[in-house]
């Protein structure tokens, strides 16, 4: 007889992350727009968008974690209706009115076509060429998470089979986003595909929701009293983010791609990826498997925590902030970049506020009424209880 379990444990020190991404994706555009993307730092400045590998991780880890905790618990996997009902409350509406705001106040979105807002509206419009609009690029990572959480249900019925074995689902996920994204690089180096298009749809990038998957299962192992080497690990961050500041260094010369938004060959983009994943690894690895300590601490905090909350907002807005203040704005030196991005993240923070607690919250509150009866887990008398699993 299945059962529902509670969700696992929050990990509040995760969500500094997502601000963390969201502010080097704001960096990379700042950066680009100013023209510092051009200067001796410029490869530098690029490889900001290193926070969508970042996000990628995240999410990887972060939605497939209820359906490992639940699978390791013998109960009934999280209900797909819904997952996706709280991942649509989630991320629809705040894009819907980013795409409907950005369409009908840049003057250069003027005239988009009824099937041009349809595609934005179901986040379609990067599976062709020709459906750039201003303030609207970024949301290609968008259409690449929303394919992911479409998938993720069945995903976990495949990674995680019907016993535990958590050594068997981290090999299944490893060799198989190694796999996806492999294959899918070997298919772009034939020169068959668009290398400025299908690099960015979910097969490619698979490799790095894969690994946040990977790693869930290992921090669910030790949530239920396994043990992992990945504990240990944790507790020297530091030496994990000294390895991630210097493969970031790595990822800043011409090995990874051109700086601008030029196509990449097939080898340039397998290096970024290969760089951005370890990089992205060595930067949520110690947090996610964090103890009490400094760490955990600094990154829980209320402020960490509110910017974590809006961080999607800031992600969302910031390019509109950018375009509506770049003209009256300048940037010569650095310090008049860095007023820049100041400003950009200011502005963007701003309408993210606005949209979190006048639309985002309410929607999700209300959203949550329709899913609040659940059932309780039947007495364990008589169950046998399930040994940690070792985990090298």
């Amino acid at each position: 007889m299945s059962f529902d379990v509670p969700a696992p444990p929050r990990l509040p020190a995760l969500d500094a992350l997502r601000a963390v991404g969201a502010a080097a994706v704001v960096g990379t555009h700042v950066g680009i727009a100013t023209g510092w993307g051009n200067s001796q730092w410029g490869g530098l400045v690029a490889r900001l968008d290193i926070g969508v590998a970042v996000f990628f991780v995240l999410s990887g880890f972060l939605l497939f974690r209820p359906f490992v905790w639940a699978h390791a618990h013998g109960a009934r996997r999280p209900r797909a209706g819904r997952y996706l009902w709280r991942r649509a409350l989630r991320i629809l509406p705040a894009y819907w009115l980013t795409v409907a705001v950005c369409l009908l106040v840049l003057p250069g979105n003027t005239g988009a076509s009824r099937g041009e807002w349809l595609r934005y509206a179901t986040l379609t419009q990067f599976y062709e060429r020709g459906h750039y609009h201003d303030a609207l690029g970024h949301t290609w990572s968008l259409t690449v998470e929303v394919a992911f959480y479409l998938l993720l249900p069945l995903l976990a019925v495949l990674a995680l089979g019907s016993s535990w074995r958590p050594r068997r689902t981290v090999v299944i996920l490893c060799v198989g986003g190694v796999a996806v994204s492999g294959g899918w690089l070997a298919a772009m180096s034939t020169g068959r595909m668009d290398m400025g298009l299908h690099i960015m749809w979910l097969p490619g990038l698979a490799v790095w929701f894969a690994a946040g998957m990977a790693m869930a299962t290992l921090e669910i192992v030790v949530a239920t009293g396994g043990r992992s080497i990945l504990t240990e690990a944790a507790t020297a961050p530091l030496t994990w983010w000294a390895l991630a500041a210097g493969l970031f260094v790595v990822a800043g010369t011409p090995l990874t791609g051109p700086r601008d938004l030029s196509d990449p060959t097939a080898a340039q983009f397998g290096t970024k990826l290969v760089l951005f994943l370890a990089i992205s690894v060595a930067v949520v690895l110690p947090v996610a498997f964090a103890g009490p300590g400094p760490v955990r601490s600094a990154l829980s905090g209320p402020i960490a925590g509110w910017l974590g909350t809006v961080s999607y907002g800031l992600f969302l807005w910031h390019p509109l902030v950018l375009i509506l203040l770049h003209p009256v704005l300048t940037h010569e030196t650095l310090a008049s970049t860095l007023r820049v991005y100041a400003l950009v993240v200011a502005g963007a923070l701003i309408l993210a506020s606005l949209s979190w607690y006048g639309m985002e919250q309410p929607l999700q509150q209300l959203g949550r009424r329709r899913f609040t009866r659940t059932r309780p887990a039947p007495a364990k008398e008589g169950g046998s209880k399930r040994r940690p699993v070792p985990v090298p």
